[in-house]
């Protein structure tokens, strides 16, 4: 059985959840965690479970905008911020653009600021809509990830992707 874990990343929170998944995975499936700019319908083709991450910018699924925003944070003089290395990619919006028809069982899940949904959205939603949209089957109501104002995990909750992942294999 194959796994496969894309995200979308900009401060490489995401990026550690999605690794986290993955390693929860293991062991039931074969797992690839990969980038949006890798996760090409080759890839795709015979997963068996595809989960899909990203950051969640102005209360969904982000944009080309808040996508440079994000870089341009990062590169402010005297900023904490550091890129994740596949930041400057492909966004989520523009590879469910290009996403065929695929059917395998399917995952969403976001990172966003540890406040109420209704304050910060949930691109997790939109992710999910949107893997439905493409034939997937969502086996779990999507998930959110928390990050602190700092820009920090919260404690535990990469324990908690392994966690999630461990789930996901055996749904």
């Amino acid at each position: 059985m194959h796994a496969v874990v894309v995200y979308e990343s900009m401060y490489g929170n995401t990026h550690r959840v999605a690794d986290a998944i993955g390693a929860g995975l293991d062991g039931a499936y074969r797992v690839d965690v990969v980038p949006v700019e890798r996760a090409d319908a080759r890839l795709l083709a015979d997963a068996d479970l595809i989960v899909v991450g990203g950051p969640t910018h102005a209360h969904g699924i982000s944009r080309a905008a808040s996508r440079q925003a994000a870089v341009a944070q990062a590169g402010e003089p005297g900023s904490a911020l550091t890129l994740d290395p596949d930041a400057e990619g492909p966004g989520l919006r523009d590879w469910f653009d290009a996403l065929p028809s695929l059917h395998a069982r399917a995952a969403a899940f976001d990172t966003r600021v540890d406040l109420p949904p209704l304050l910060t959205g949930r691109a997790a939603k939109g992710i999910g809509r949107r893997l439905r949209r493409h034939g997937l089957d969502m086996v779990t109501e999507p998930v959110s990830f928390l990050v602190t104002k700092e820009n920090e995990l919260v404690p535990e909750e990469l324990d908690r992707a392994r966690q999630w992942g461990r789930e996901l294999a055996g749904v």
